[in-house]
């Protein structure tokens, strides 16, 4: 038997671009990624603060240090530029190993340039300036 857990999540990230004829996906900063242990082309879900929109998308790499999250494609008509979303990632544990499991949480201000918490995540400070 296997156990669905949380395994990597960005909460308050604000979007900072919508791309509506991309062919879809999320961008999120790859230094983000890297922090909370997300995969590019990997399977998340996201939720819209801002109007309670939930959809299922893949991540891409935006340039490490932009700060930027970008809705793409159909996910563009999900949100607006501001709005806070939670982008959540998820993963298969056997019941032993979930016992322990706590996953990487980054909370974001300052549109992405500022972490106001860290959970199991060693934040690398040169990435938020």
């Amino acid at each position: 038997m296997q156990v669905t857990l949380l395994k990597s999540k960005l909460l308050r990230a604000e979007v900072t671009d919508r791309a509506l004829h991309y062919e879809g996906s999320l961008a999120i900063d790859s230094a983000l990624m890297e922090q909370v242990g997300l995969q590019p082309y990997e399977k998340i879900l996201v939720a819209n603060i801002a109007n309670g929109e939930r959809f299922e998308t893949y991540a891409i790499e935006a340039p490490k240090g932009s700060h930027t999250i970008s809705l793409n494609g159909a996910a563009a008509h999900k949100g607006e530029l501001g709005d806070l979303l939670v982008i959540m990632a998820f993963g298969q544990f056997d019941p032993v190993e979930a016992q322990a499991w706590k996953p990487k949480v980054l909370v974001l201000a300052d549109g992405n340039r500022r972490v106001v918490r860290a959970d199991n995540v060693l934040v690398s400070e040169d990435v938020f300036v």
